[in-house]
């Protein structure tokens, strides 16, 4: 018999609807592990900024992360299309990506055993202090990535117009690491 590691973290990384999520969970279920999904708590603080208006985002997004726990913000309905219009806004904000990476830090330190999914979980997130001790990067062609986008939104938006967002966000996120 094998014994378990008593300390791993696990990341799973790559491009927008390649499967990280599928992946991050099976992988979570057979060894488990505590599942943590970064896109989630940037819908979140999405969901917060659209249902809530405030005037200083930053400071109210700094405070609302101080008292949440994932466990809560895991068992919210995050999946809307408004929440992904507004989402792929928000994530470009360099100041509530620090929000969003402090919160991801405190909750990978406490537990011992977790697989952490997102964009640029294992490149810029975890690559130092906490380090993952095993990556994954995910890969998929725009038309796969967008049906899966398509049936995640449950259908409501035709899927010509979601290969298209898909494809502006890639083609941004690609100039961004130039």
């Amino acid at each position: 018999m094998i014994n378990k590691p008593k300390k791993i973290i696990i990341a799973c990384d790559g491009e927008s609807a390649s499967g990280k999520s599928t992946a991050a969970k099976l992988i979570s279920k057979k060894y488990k592990l505590l599942l943590i999904n970064s896109g989630l708590l940037y819908r979140y603080a999405s969901k917060l900024l659209i249902d809530e208006r405030p005037k200083n985002t930053v400071p109210f997004l700094k405070k609302k992360f101080q008292k949440i726990t994932y466990t809560t913000i895991a068992k919210k309905n995050l999946h809307s299309e408004k929440i992904s219009n507004h989402v792929a806004v928000l994530a470009k904000d360099k100041r509530i990506r620090l929000i969003v990476n402090k919160l991801q830090k405190k909750i990978i330190k406490k537990n011992k055993r977790i697989c952490v999914e997102g964009r640029d979980i294992a490149t810029k997130i975890l690559n130092k202090n906490p380090r993952y001790d095993l990556a994954f990067y995910f890969t998929c062609k725009i038309n796969i990535a967008a049906k899966r986008r398509w049936k995640e939104l449950k259908k409501k938006v035709p899927l010509k117009e979601v290969q298209k967002k898909l494809f502006v966000f890639l083609t941004w996120i690609m100039k961004q690491k130039e």
